[in-house]
């Protein structure tokens, strides 16, 4: 299992390179915060081999860490998180729905779009999480709709305080590969130098 992982780790920093998916500079969050590097991984729907690779990574890892009987729909994150989720649910048959970032002030005037009923357990999925903040938000809306929300899947994990501020509101988060993981991994790559690689570092906060 352990080789399986370091090679799933490999692969999808490979894949952050030929992407282009992180840069350096001053950049804003959605939290609001002003970060040293920003990892983009918006751009790999646009890369159709890539996005296929990421979506097994994360198929078979929900299947090994949950199990597909542990929920019965999946959402998606707005915005960066919908793409995945949507291919995710599909690969696992699974009904899709999404959150909006505020509610939709015509039509309907929901939060959560797509069918959930009272009780459905609903898998979260985003590209990342720094802060947790926009999981929290979907969780809350999901959740005020009679949804069941215990666990979230992610790509990368930031390592910036997100896990536990998720864990303190009862939601498990789950992902692919830890940036401390990554970042040493793309400097022994070529991909990043020491500094930036000290850079990413010093933003996470492991324990």
């Amino acid at each position: 299992m352990a080789i399986e992982k370091k090679k799933v780790e490999e692969e999808l920093c490979i894949i952050l390179k030929k992407t282009n998916a992180i840069d350096f500079g001053a950049f804003k969050l959605s939290s609001g915060r002003v970060t040293p590097y920003y990892i983009d991984l918006r751009v790999i729907p646009s890369f159709p081999e890539a996005f296929r690779m990421v979506t097994n990574f994360l198929v078979n890892a929900i299947n090994a860490d949950l199990g597909v009987e542990s929920f019965d729909r999946v959402s998606g994150i707005p915005s960066a998180g919908i793409p995945f989720a949507s291919m995710v649910a599909f690969r696992l048959n699974k009904p899709f729905l999404y959150t909006r970032h505020g509610v939709r002030l015509r039509g309907r005037e929901r939060r959560v779009e797509g069918v959930l009923m009272p009780g459905d357990r609903v898998l979260l999925i985003d590209d990342l999480v720094t802060t947790g903040l926009s999981l929290k938000k979907a969780a809350s809306a999901i959740r005020a709709e009679g949804g069941i929300v215990t666990d979230a899947y992610v790509i990368l994990d930031r390592e910036e305080g997100g896990r536990e501020k998720l864990l303190e509101y009862n939601i498990n988060l789950h992902c692919i590969v830890k940036v401390s993981d990554a970042a040493k991994r793309l400097y022994e790559m070529g991909t990043i130098d020491e500094d930036q690689l000290k850079i990413i570092l010093k933003q996470t906060k492991r324990k």
